[in-house]
């Protein structure tokens, strides 16, 4: 019989040693990405959160590039070339640190880079990706639009052939990263169907005035894109997809980074629940010696410790090439849900406190009102699921 002296100790935020699971590379990138967090983004967030900015973004995005974490997990073009688990460890401890800075990389990897990198042509990867995974360019993308979100088929920014040309009309909203990008992938109805366009911001008939008045992911830049008569070349086309097809595999690109991210919020909720409570004394002792806070603490553990375990299984698969669309909603749909779930037990935890910016927590709950809907709505990945389970399409 073993015995419990010979053990290795209980960790509180890891009580059923997931770590054992993780390869020493994976740990590698983990730490990496949390000293750079612990450096350039935790004693700051807190402000950019409340000023509703984040200062000298372009050089946070450089200090990204520079670790390899823009893009790390495609192939070549000055990219890491990191596995799809790396990638989502990366993402659980950017947004350890905040939301924003999970979807600062998201967007630019997951959706501006991944767009190019798969749907374009040689000549969009060369003159765009390295620029980009250095974090030299920032990318945004820009598909949903002020009346259309779950519904893209639906959107009403158009391009239409000019000559050679081709010339873009229309709006799109909640983009982020739209103001301080150098380029956007925007997805407009054809005559031939749906299209992604390479939009260098620049280019005269192009602006994005900044979204202010949030009141969630407030240490991110979001932006409206207008286009009013942006003329391209031929070559601005995205050349290798038709349809929704294009958009919709970089939005599943993004989602898996979510599935692992909220994750990060959820973790440091919990990790400031359990520290508060330890030191806060009511009736004479710590309130996590209180039974009823101990149930509290213990269930969000749970639902964090499940959440992580099932990141990490649609990680092997997704690096093994065996995941599937509908187990990514699967994923999103669970792990935000009881992400949020977390964040407002851990504010219950710190009674009052838990509204303050001192405390990490309401931050974290707000973000992840947004996480809950963007990337597809609870709604639209139930019924995903639900489509998978029963073979009927239930979405009109």
């Amino acid at each position: 019989m073993m015995r419990t002296s010979n053990l290795p100790a209980f960790e509180p935020l890891d009580p059923v040693g997931i770590d054992d699971l993780l390869t020493p590379d994976e740990k590698a990138v983990r730490a990496s990405v949390r000293h750079l967090c612990a450096e350039r983004v935790d004693p700051f967030v807190a402000d950019w959160f409340e000023r509703g900015v984040v200062d000298d973004v372009r050089g946070l995005a450089e200090e990204l590039g520079a670790l390899g974490l823009l893009g790390m997990h495609l192939e070549g073009y000055g990219c890491a070339g990191m596995s799809a688990t790396e990638y989502g460890l990366a993402c659980l401890e950017l947004e350890a640190s905040d939301s924003g800075i999970r979807s600062l990389v998201s967007v630019q990897g997951s959706l501006a880079m991944y767009a190019i990198w798969r749907w374009g042509s040689e000549e969009h990867k060369l003159e765009w990706l390295p620029r980009m995974a250095s974090g030299e360019a920032i990318g945004c993308f820009g598909l949903t639009e002020p009346d259309i979100g779950s519904d893209p088929g639906s959107m009403r920014t158009r391009a239409r052939r000019d000559g050679s040309d081709w010339v873009l009309d229309g709006r799109k909203m909640w983009i982020t990263n739209g103001s301080v990008a150098d380029v956007a992938v925007v997805w407009a109805q054809t005559d031939e169907g749906v299209r992604g366009f390479v939009v260098p911001t620049t280019t005269p008939g192009f602006s994005a005035p900044e979204i202010k008045h949030k009141q969630s992911l407030r240490a991110s830049v979001t932006s409206e894109l207008v286009l009013d008569g942006v003329r391209l070349p031929d070559a601005a086309a995205l050349p290798e997809v038709r349809g929704l097809r294009g958009p919709l595999s970089c939005l599943n690109e993004a989602r898996f980074g979510i599935v692992w991210g909220s994750m990060g919020a959820a973790r440091s909720s919990l990790a400031a629940a359990l520290s508060y409570a330890g030191e806060r004394i009511q009736f004479g002792r710590p309130v996590s010696g209180f039974q009823l806070t101990q149930q509290k603490l213990v269930e969000m553990n749970l639902e964090y410790t499940k959440g992580v375990l099932l990141a990490l299984h649609l990680g092997r698969r997704k690096d093994a090439g065996t995941l599937r669309p509908e187990q990514v909603s699967l994923g999103k749909l669970n792990n935000v849900r009881e992400a949020l779930e977390i964040c407002r037990t851990a504010r219950t935890v710190l009674g009052a406190n838990g509204i303050s910016l001192e405390y990490p927590v309401i931050r974290h709950m707000n973000n992840l009102e947004s996480v809950l809907t963007y990337e597809g709505t609870v709604e639209m990945h139930t019924l995903v699921v639900g489509q998978a389970m029963t073979g009927q399409a239930a979405f009109r």
